[in-house]
């Protein structure tokens, strides 16, 4: 097995920007069993559907008139959930709920998580996988990260 070694009670976080799920390994490195904490899921519906009104315009003296850039509404609600799962994070780890934390997500998403975990979150991560697998099986994110 070349993939991650998951010792027995290692937490993996699957998320993207909209959902979250904790899981927790049962089992031990050779033979893992992830079975799931929690989880947490946001209705994040594209811009188009979460803006009310067209861009602003701005008028200057010696400017012609032009639009301003729409607000990306899916990107702030994305970065919010980021901060939920930290302070979730935070939260858990306070309690010591976890010792250590494998952290499965987007590339972008982890960016975000990154700079918003709190340092004793962050002590307790061991690995980051930057993939996209939170509508995968529990059995999948297994076996992918047993080969990762």
């Amino acid at each position: 097995m070349s993939g991650i070694r998951l010792k027995h009670g290692t937490w993996v976080l699957v998320a993207d920007g909209e959902k979250a799920l904790y899981l927790r390994n049962k089992g031990d490195v050779d033979y893992p069993d992830l079975n799931v904490v929690g989880g947490l899921q946001e209705r994040n519906p594209p811009t188009r559907e979460q803006g009310s009104d067209r861009p602003g315009r701005m008028d200057g003296a010696n400017t012609p008139r032009s639009s301003m850039e729409d607000t990306d509404w899916h990107r702030i609600s994305k970065e919010r959930f980021a901060d939920e799962i930290a302070e979730q994070l935070y939260a858990m780890a306070h309690r010591k709920e976890f010792e250590h934390i494998v952290l499965v997500a987007p590339p972008v998403v982890i960016g975000e998580l990154r700079k918003k975990l709190h340092k004793e979150v962050d002590a307790r991560v061991v690995a980051e996988v930057p993939k996209t697998l939170t509508n995968h099986s529990v059995a999948d994110i297994e076996k992918i990260l047993s080969e990762n």
